[in-house]
């Protein structure tokens, strides 16, 4: 019993933290309608700055229980400030524009605010010293549990209270709750939305910072702590629903039970539990627990694939003269093919995202999980029966269509940004499980070794994925003309239309799903051929958001978007990567850039608007 009630008081403790970080991003969200992927960073800020102030600044303030307390304010306020910054120049922007796109340009913000906080506090851990006065611990039967948690566990209803009265007792939380309703009838009426949106992302921002400063006595500060916290935060919003205050507070103590007690029983399985909790709510409430419909925002205009170059020669030619120039620049040299490679591959998969999103509206952010499944199953085939490169590639696309057919129909059941989490769930699922079942993927030394491709067979391989990034693209172009795909455009742009009329929505759904995991999986084969070792990261987040990138850098719907953003990826980090030391926060930059001034890709920039011209 003793062990049972000390989890449940440290899933208490876990939730309240996981509040503070949701409850900022709910406000956001709620009011700006941006999803805000660099919501962990402000939570990194605070616990970096909180814990600099308290160990090398100021190391004087760590024997004050009060000192200690306002040094974590201090905390959430610089996160606040950063958080005001970052809305003046960047975040106002996206108001207007589609929340793939925000989700995008948020995560450059990501790796710029990330590199940005490496060069000003430096690369090492920061231990802060325990919080005076509450350094003990409660016994409960033969276990103690910290008495900091007990603050803890306290802190988050006290919040959830707060920002409630907050929101339904002030004439200022009046307004902020009309603006998440209707920005454009508020503002009808004489009331600015502008400074309801600021604030609520400072405040937003603030919270989030002061989660990151409450975790200093539990855990040090490091630099992994944004990708570590904003990904459980957009569980727990999702599952609460998105704008939900008391949503997000269900969630978080729901997520932090099942962290807490899967950590004491099923050690290896946590992560996994986590998301399958997401993944089981929203299959059965796919708006999330308190979640209502969201009103969808201005999406890009785009029925068919815009022609590029304008006026330029046919499809074929165009395809015949990029094929010659991608041969040719085999004589690059070895690093000039593995980088053509990797951008060869990335059309691919690119193009698979594509296909469902420019057409259907079918957001997927966890794509990966289709890319990884290929190359895991080329590579233990290969490893454990020995079989060839082509024969890997056709167990690699049946193993990603398998997983598709197997679960596509939960994933479309859920649209918008529900359907981009599940499919996340989906990923990190199984890159938990490829990180832990270490027989089957070797674990993090991975699976490594393959010879699919020799070095006598490299030419030919390399012109292999000339023919298939090309093949890619035709075939987007052929499905956007065919009945699936004018079906898939039926749904995306008029849906309860589409379903009166009879069109099986779900089977539409299911087909674009499945056919769009087959080449996912395709490249993943490719990919484990190419690089000749496979690891978990390829099933990673950050795996999902290159491929992303590459849709919406080039255009969504542009017909070679995909190798114009797999160019733009591969060529600008591969630049900026050498003698950089800070090219991941530069690359944020330029996607943040891209997103901001481009929001229909670099391709969009030359798209004239050409109503019901004929397809590219």
């Amino acid at each position: 019993m003793a062990a049972l009630a000390i989890a449940l008081l440290d899933g208490l403790s876990y939730a309240s933290t996981l509040f503070l970080m949701a409850a900022g991003l709910t406000l956001i969200f709620g009011v700006t309608r941006i999803v805000n992927f660099a919501h962990g960073s402000f939570f990194m800020l605070g616990a970096l700055f909180s814990a600099h102030w308290l160990v090398n600044w100021f190391p004087a303030w760590a024997d004050s229980a009060w000192l200690y307390a306002l040094a974590m304010l201090l905390g959430a306020l610089c996160a606040a400030l950063a958080g005001a910054l970052a809305e003046w120049l960047v975040l106002r922007r996206l108001y207007s524009v589609p929340e793939l796109y925000q989700l995008v340009a948020t995560f450059g913000l990501s790796l710029a605010l990330h590199d940005a906080m490496r060069w000003l506090f430096g690369p090492d851990e920061v231990f802060a010293p325990r919080f005076p006065g509450l350094k003990g611990s409660l016994a409960i039967g033969d276990g103690f549990f910290p008495q900091y948690q007990m603050l803890t566990i306290a802190l988050g209803p006290l919040v959830w209270l707060g920002l409630h009265l907050v929101l339904h007792y002030t004439r200022w939380g009046a307004r902020l709750r009309a603006a998440t309703l209707d920005r454009g009838m508020l503002a009808a009426l004489g009331v600015n939305p502008k400074p309801l949106m600021w604030i609520a992302v400072v405040l937003g921002c603030a919270l989030a910072g002061l989660g990151g400063a409450l975790q200093l006595p539990r855990e040090p500060a490091h630099l992994q702590m944004d990708m570590n916290s904003v990904v459980e935060t957009f569980v727990v919003v999702v599952t609460g629903g998105l704008g939900s205050l008391g949503g997000a507070f269900l969630a978080a103590v729901l997520i932090g039970l099942v962290h807490s007690f899967g950590t004491a029983l099923f050690p290896q399985a946590t992560l996994v539990l986590v998301f399958v909790t997401m993944g089981v709510v929203l299959a059965w409430r796919p708006q999330g627990l308190l979640g209502k419909a969201l009103t969808p925002l201005a999406q890009e205009q785009g029925l068919v694939f815009q022609r590029w170059p304008r006026g330029g020669r046919p499809f074929q030619w165009t395809c015949v003269a990029l094929a010659c120039v991608l041969v040719c620049a085999w004589w690059l040299g070895a690093y000039g093919q593995s980088l053509l490679g990797d951008v060869l591959i990335l059309v691919i998969v690119g193009v698979s995202l594509q296909s469902m999103m420019a057409l259907g509206g079918l957001v997927s952010f966890g794509h990966a999980a289709f890319f990884g499944m290929g190359a895991y199953a080329a590579a233990w085939v290969h490893l454990e029966w020995g079989w060839g490169l082509f024969a890997a590639l056709l167990a690699a696309a049946a193993s990603a269509a398998a997983l598709a057919a197997l679960l596509g129909g939960v994933l479309v059941r859920s649209s918008g940004v529900y359907l981009a989490m599940l499919s996340l769930a989906l990923a990190q699922v199984l890159w938990a499980g490829a990180s832990q079942w270490v027989g089957v993927s070797g674990g993090d030394n991975g699976l490594i070794g393959l010879q699919l491709v020799s070095p006598a067979m490299r030419p030919w391989f390399y012109a292999l994925l000339v023919l298939l990034a090309l093949g890619s693209v035709a075939m987007l172009r052929r499905f956007s003309r065919s009945s699936l795909g004018a079906a898939l455009q039926g749904l995306r742009d008029a849906p309860l239309r589409a379903q009166a009329s009879g069109l099986p929505v779900h089977a539409v759904k299911w087909l674009a799903l499945l056919q769009s995991a087959t080449l996912a999986g395709l490249a993943g084969g490719l990919f484990a051929a190419h690089k000749g070792s496979v690891f978990p990261s390829v099933l990673s987040v950050s795996t999902s958001v290159d491929i992303l990138l590459v849709v919406l850098l080039g255009g969504l719907h542009q017909l070679w978007g995909s190798l114009a953003g797999a160019l733009i990826l591969v060529l600008a980090g591969s630049a900026l990567g050498r003698n950089f030391d800070y090219w991941r926060g530069a690359l944020g930059l330029l996607v943040m850039a891209i997103m901001v001034w481009a929001p229909s890709g670099v391709l969009g920039l030359r798209r004239t608007q050409q109503q019901g011209s004929p397809h590219g």
